[in-house]
């Protein structure tokens, strides 16, 4: 208990200093809402407006989770199959290298165009695409880079490639599996958020942001920003414990 307080204390001391410096910075130069909200604008807005933030923080969670279990799903199966037939791999690599490089900004006007925008479909295509690749590439590298001992041992005992794949390449892909997901779960909520601000439901945190923002509230839109840091930590924080809770000994491997 001891040590944990003592590695959670540091942040939350530098926390509460830079918050400090904020509101006296804001308040010393009187410094504009519309250039830089206090903190203690921000708060009153969070805190008067909670439904508000979680009824949005809900709607844009609900879509970054669809899109990182299907954007999951395929990553992992892709990587299976690319693990097992080299065309696959020297296919799916650079496509998904390409569909990765491609800007959100550019793929949600399309897919809006391609679906109903009304939908929650755009939006979920757009995150499932940009969870695919960290997926794809992290599982992959963990079922190839196996150790060659290990590999040559079971291909002495004549181990069939379904075994091989069960006893030796899927235990090592799983550090690389949770590796992958801690990128893609925060990746998630970004992809879901910066979706948001280019039409269709109004419900969700990009669209309340867009929307305070043109309507001068200032601290609320700020407020809403605070909702979204604060989804994309649950999200990473619960990939930790999942990783924590199934597989233990992988964060053990990461503290020796």
């Amino acid at each position: 208990m001891g040590q944990r307080l003592r590695s959670v204390w540091p942040p939350v001391l530098i926390a509460v200093v830079l918050l400090a410096a904020w509101q006296l910075l804001v308040v010393i130069q009187d410094i504009k809402p519309y250039l830089l909200p206090a903190p203690s604008l921000i708060a009153s807005n969070f805190f008067s407006d909670v439904g508000l933030m979680w009824a949005a923080a809900l709607y844009t969670g609900t879509t970054a989770l669809l899109g990182l279990m299907f954007g999951t799903v395929l990553g992992i199966l892709a990587a299976l199959l690319a693990q097992r037939f080299v065309v696959v791999n020297n296919l799916v690599t650079p496509l998904a290298a390409g569909l990765a490089a491609v800007p959100i900004i550019a793929l949600t006007p399309l897919l809006n165009n391609m679906f109903n925008i009304t939908s929650r479909t755009p939006r979920v295509l757009v995150t499932v695409i940009i969870v695919f690749f960290p997926m794809f590439v992290n599982v992959t590298r963990g079922l190839i880079q196996v150790q060659p001992v290990q590999l040559e041992l079971m291909r002495s005992m004549n181990a069939r490639p379904r075994t091989v794949l069960r006893a030796l390449r899927v235990p090592n892909a799983i550090p690389f599996f949770f590796t992958g997901l801690k990128i893609a779960a925060p990746l998630a909520v970004i992809a879901a958020l910066v979706a948001e601000y280019f039409g269709g439901p109004q419900s969700g945190l990009g669209s309340r942001i867009t929307s305070a923002a043109a309507n001068t509230a200032y601290g609320r839109a700020w407020a809403y920003v605070v909702a979204s840091i604060i989804l994309g930590l649950l999200f990473y924080l619960t990939v930790l414990a999942l990783e924590r809770w199934t597989a233990p000994w992988t964060s053990r491997s990461h503290h020796n």
